[in-house]
């Protein structure tokens, strides 16, 4: 099994989603991806590309060292980030992806984030969100 784990970095719920997929690895014997995307990269982002391959690296070492198969990917195609997600679960025939939700207002829980949306709303395997 496969699972995608759509990772933003430096957010409350990253931890909350990375929680749900050790769970679900453990219990399926899945290969977790975890990726994150970003628009474009010019020298003002390039900053941010560094935080986020950090990031990455680190969650990688983690799952790692309690023994789940992990691949991370930084993408950077020029979609949006919603996109990019299902774009990627599509290329490596994903079978799951975890997504954080992130709202605290009343208005914003009834309501997702236009890329959580799209993810959920376009792609071909069922989608965990987590908040």
């Amino acid at each position: 099994m496969k699972i995608l784990v759509a990772y933003v970095g430096g957010l409350d719920v990253d931890k909350a989603v990375l929680e749900v997929a050790k769970a679900h690895a453990k219990a399926f014997g899945a290969t977790l991806y975890v990726a994150s995307s970003m628009e474009k990269v010019s020298e003002r982002e390039r900053t941010s590309l560094e935080k986020t391959e950090k990031h990455l690296a680190y969650v990688k070492e983690s799952l790692e060292a309690e023994g789940i198969a992990c691949e991370t990917h930084v993408l950077v195609r020029g979609l949006t980030p919603g996109e990019d997600i299902v774009d990627f679960a599509n290329d490596q025939k994903v079978d799951e992806i975890i997504i954080g939700i992130e709202k605290k207002s009343k208005v914003g829980k009834l309501l997702f984030g236009s890329n959580a949306q799209y993810i959920i709303l376009e792609s071909a395997c069922p989608v965990v969100a987590v908040k």
